[in-house]
């Protein structure tokens, strides 16, 4: 349970005004459709985290403790730069594909090799559980685009984006170099 905790929390905190929320504000604003694009969204954001999940569990096995728990910390150093990194939404592009399909694409897209990708490989492997750190990641990335989806283009001057990356990058920083000074006391 820990592990779904844990990844729902880091995917919610780290999604806040990142390359996915905004792509879904962007689409739901274009489109008026935002059940279908949270729906190419759940999709995007279950495969994602499917393949991160597997892949940490999976090089969990081949290190010690003391790795996994670096890599878990760096994780979060990482998520805590990319937090500072300011982001902002690409074009639309061609509406010729359906937008199930579009919103799948663009948001798988910005998912992989992202900081919720990549916390969510460490993650997984830190608490060697593949199917709740996906369960968790999953519901976090939908859970943190809900209000992208509902205001649309209005997400950023309704909610101070700039002001929750900056504290979530804060709080990634604080949390990823306890991780780190844990770990090297591990005997």
């Amino acid at each position: 349970m820990e592990a779904l905790v844990t990844t729902f929390v880091a995917a919610f905190l780290g999604e806040w005004g990142d390359k996915t929320q905004l792509i879904v504000a962007m689409l739901a604003a274009g489109t008026r459709r935002p059940l279908t694009v949270m729906a190419g969204l759940i999709l995007a954001a279950l495969a994602s985290s499917i393949v991160a999940a597997i892949a940490g569990v999976w090089i969990a096995a081949t290190i010690p403790i003391r790795a996994m728990t670096l890599m878990v910390a760096l994780a979060l150093l990482f998520a805590a730069v990319s937090g500072l990194i300011p982001r902002k939404p690409g074009a639309p592009g061609s509406q010729r594909l359906p937008l199930l399909l579009t919103a799948f694409i663009l948001c798988l897209a910005a998912e992989m090799g992202d900081r919720t990708q990549f916390l969510t490989f460490a993650l997984a492997g830190r608490f060697d559980s593949a199917p709740l750190a996906a369960a968790g990641a999953t519901m976090g990335i939908v859970a943190a685009c809900i209000p992208a989806a509902i205001l649309g283009e209005r997400l950023t001057s309704a909610v101070p984006v700039r002001g929750i990356r900056w504290a979530v990058a804060a709080l990634f920083l604080i949390a990823g170099f306890i991780t780190a000074v844990k770990a090297l006391q591990l005997a």
